[in-house]
């Protein structure tokens, strides 16, 4: 039977792919906490409709740095999708471009850049990127990307480190031994994931990727491309403002799917600060978490541009390769066109603010109820202790 939502592909995926590659995919940071709390943070969020309003026709479509996409969803960055299936990223970028939206290539991609472009000519694709210590080759990853017709480059800012993904130690992750990192040359050291003892990707990352980076790189960054630059990684207002300040064209709200610190806010209540901080001046994206149309909707309501997704589209992949990322997109959409209809909107243009409340009295995720058991544990720690009137002078 064909799955009919994003938690059924999930399902599948994790029955079908190696469990180091599962954990890889699915697994977040130390305790989890934020990896639960992002999807939580949305489940928090209740609709307020108008009802009454012909919606008999819909406008889905938006536009995006001067592209029109078919609805506010982008395909967020996801690394090494050949080992969720031989096709790997190009047949993410040809459903992507059949959806009518944006892919975002990684850094981290399996096969080179310049193939995924040619795999569907012409469709619109983002370029992420992680600065690595030798300038040189981020220089040549850069160009590459602007000469192949990516018309951005999204700009991760969020890993200096790479966080503490204990089921990538236990499983001791490297990249398979029959692929490679596709976007760098045979004799690089870049090239590879090697197996180590615990993590190989922590390895990769602590032995390559500049940890130095700073707000001053922007300038350097954009010396070398015409490209707009989007940071990802953002989750506060002053870091929105100096994204602002400093010329980038966008930003994308992301915790990195929770994969780096856990305990950080998660993407969907950290979005109006930053959508308030830039005033309009740049669209504002946001990721992590985003498992259903309505989530979507949500978050263009909370003043959103557009939305990303990541690990649903490497559900799809997994289960049904370039289809199934096809069938997980026209989910979301569908989802997303009827939660519109019963909010009584017909364009993306009516999603307002005031269409979503935070709701006190929705279910606790574990950050909440773990914050509401140590309340109540000082509260009980202040009704034992002895009043003045009970102490002896």
């Amino acid at each position: 039977m064909k799955p009919v939502n994003v938690y059924e592909y999930h399902a599948l995926a994790k029955a079908k792919l190696p469990k180091m590659v599962y954990d890889y995919y699915a697994s977040g940071a130390d305790d989890e906490q934020t990896l639960q709390d992002n999807e939580d943070g949305f489940k928090r969020l209740r609709f307020r409709p108008r009802v009454l309003i012909d919606v008999s026709a819909h406008d889905l479509a938006i536009n995006v740095l001067g592209v029109n996409i078919s609805f506010p969803l982008i395909v967020a960055p996801t690394a090494m999708q050949k080992m969720a299936h031989p096709e790997g990223e190009c047949a993410t970028s040809r459903a992507v471009a059949n959806a009518g939206t944006i892919m975002t290539l990684s850094s981290w991609s399996t096969i080179a850049l310049e193939e995924v472009a040619a795999a569907a000519p012409g469709a619109p694709r983002w370029f992420q990127l992680y600065v690595y210590k030798d300038r040189e080759k981020v220089k040549q990853l850069v160009r590459r990307a602007e000469a192949a017709g990516y018309l951005a480059i999204a700009l991760t800012v969020d890993t200096p480190r790479l966080g503490r993904r204990e089921a990538d130690v236990k499983n001791e992750f490297s990249l398979p031994g029959h692929l490679t990192m596709g976007n760098f040359t045979d004799a690089s050291k870049e090239r590879n994931i090697e197996a180590v003892a615990g993590s190989g990707l922590a390895n990769y990352v602590a032995s390559l990727i500049d940890r130095s980076l700073s707000w001053r790189d922007i300038a350097w960054l954009k010396s070398i491309t015409r490209l707009p630059i989007i940071v990802k990684g953002v989750v506060t207002g002053a870091d929105a403002r100096m994204a602002v300040e400093n010329g980038c064209a966008g930003i994308i709200v992301s915790n990195h799917g929770a994969r780096q610190l856990d305990g950080v806010i998660s993407t969907i209540d950290a979005l109006e600060e930053v959508v308030q901080a830039v005033q309009g001046k740049i669209p504002v994206f946001v990721d992590s978490g985003v498992r259903r149309g309505t989530d979507i909707l949500k978050a263009v309501a909370l003043g959103a541009t557009a939305a990303l997704v990541g690990r649903p589209v490497v559900w799809g992949l997994s289960v049904g390769g370039q289809k199934g990322i096809e069938h997980v997109l026209e989910m979301l959409r569908n989802e997303f066109e009827l939660a519109m209809s019963l909010c009584g909107c017909v364009s993306v243009a009516d999603i307002k603010r005031e269409m979503v409340v935070r709701d006190n009295f929705a279910p606790l995720g574990r950050a909440e109820e773990s914050a509401l058991e140590a309340l109540m544990r000082m509260a009980l720690n202040m009704e034992d202790r002895p009043t003045s009137s009970d102490t002896s002078h």
